[in-house]
């Protein structure tokens, strides 16, 4: 089997969920972290994991990094969980039980559990190390550290290769992204070879690309250990009290100053998802970016696709009926423009344009919907108007309600971030939630 064989749009995709790993990727664990909350997410994860909020109309945020994994033919998969956790154990319960043991693969749930410090996890290279008995069971040459909340499609077994031909002890994959968002990521300096000489995690004043002054270089948070090297490292940091236990702010920083092998790995080589020659990727780390990115997949050519047979997004699928849209009367017509209406929907007598509405949305009559983006199992009375907009799982919301016309009347209810975007939660509504999220 080929990459060509892969790039065909004709390949069953059968087979490609079922296509023998190469070495490197049956030799690789991947550890998917998953425990952070994501706070500049404000409400929309106030009951649930950044990584488990849904995404693109059906999936879940880890559903990329997991995707991405199978598609990559590493099926050795560690999952640190953490912060309210249990919509994500039940989405990756459900939707990710397809591994076979027989033949050794897995997803493996791992809650911060203190089974080598009496601690819950305090950062993401000590939640690494609180489960190097488990990394050391399974004996992986290579550990691919994930962050669980970005959404992007890339083959790993090409950072793989990357990083045994150059003889890496470390490889960070990198992308380059404005000056200004690098703030809030770690920003790499490399020389000539491609080596990192400098790593700074969120900087307030991020050195830019030379000769790209508006650009920096920052890492994705994707990281490729030699195992043995990785476990040497979380046990010197686990014995240094003045470490945050992190990768970005602590174990890095020093690895290079100590002149390890830490190389950058450009993003652009391992994407799957070219858009006009730029690679996608997406932090969603706030409500007006989560909103973007969703939103932006209605367009009639978007810069995420979701529509690749060769590199598919798996998750898990409720067994629901297809979308409906009834009554075709003047001043009562149920239409959808330029929006995408995931499966169990009905939109009764109402306009949707421009919008993304999860599964199982349902829209009673005379509804006017633009510019928003609807989580699943909402139930919208009649009359409502809404404009940028987002709708978290299980509201209901009243009949004749209007949002994103007046900013000051939707701040006494709502949340409304910089960008105009209102945020509606059940409890901003007054209704108490028994339901996971």
């Amino acid at each position: 089997m080929t990459r060509a064989d892969l790039n065909d749009p004709l390949f069953p995709l059968e087979v490609l969920a079922r296509r023998s790993p190469d070495p490197l990727s049956r030799s690789t664990m991947a550890l998917i972290l998953a425990g952070g909350r994501g706070s500049r997410l404000g409400e929309l994860t106030d009951w649930r994991a950044k990584p488990s909020i849904p995404f693109g109309g059906m999936f879940r945020i880890i559903d990329f990094a997991l995707s991405n994994c199978v598609n990559s033919g590493i099926r050795r998969i560690g999952i640190c969980t953490q912060y309210k956790a249990q919509s994500l154990i039940r989405h990756v319960q459900r939707g990710w039980s397809f591994f076979d043991g027989r033949f050794a693969e897995f997803v493996e749930l791992l809650p911060a559990q203190q089974r080598v410090e009496v601690s819950w996890y305090r950062g993401t290279a000590d939640a690494v190390y609180q489960n190097l008995d488990i990394l050391r069971l399974h004996a992986p040459d290579f550990v691919l550290v994930l962050a669980g909340d970005h959404v992007y499609k890339m083959d790993y077994g090409r950072m793989l290769e990357e990083h045994v031909a150059c003889e890496a002890q470390l490889t960070i994959a990198c992308i380059d992204v404005p000056l200004a968002d690098a703030r809030a990521l770690g920003v790499v300096q490399i020389d000539d070879d491609g080596r990192i000489v400098r790593f700074d995690e969120k900087p307030s004043a991020p050195a830019p690309i030379p000769g790209n002054p508006g650009r920096a270089l920052a890492s994705m948070g994707i990281y490729v250990f030699d195992a043995g090297f990785l476990y040497a490292e979380l046990l010197r940091d686990a014995d240094d009290a003045a470490s945050g236990h992190d990768f970005g702010r602590d174990l890095i920083p020093r690895l290079i100053a100590e002149g390890a092998r830490v190389r950058a790995h450009d993003f652009a080589r391992s994407c799957v998802n070219m858009y006009h020659d730029v690679p996608y990727w997406r932090d969603v780390g706030t409500v007006d970016a989560f909103y973007e990115a969703n939103l932006a997949l209605v367009k009639v050519e978007p810069e995420l696709n979701l529509y690749d047979e060769a590199w598919p997004i798996w998750t898990h699928q409720e067994q629901l009926p297809p979308a409906k849209f009834v009554f075709d009367d003047d001043g009562r017509r149920g239409t959808a423009l330029d929006s995408i209406v995931g499966s169990g929907c009905i939109v009764s007598g109402s306009t949707v344009r421009r919008s993304l509405l999860f599964s199982k949305v349902r829209v009673h009559s005379y509804c006017t919907i633009e510019d928003s983006v609807i989580l699943p199992n909402v139930e919208i009375g009649r009359h409502v108007r809404l404009r940028r907009t987002i709708v978290d799982k299980h509201c209901r919301l009243p009949a004749g309600l209007v949002v994103g016309i007046d900013p000051a009347a939707d701040r006494r209810r709502f949340h409304v971030t910089d960008g105009g975007v209102t945020l509606i939660i059940p409890e901003m509504l007054g209704q108490r939630i028994h339901h996971l999220r």
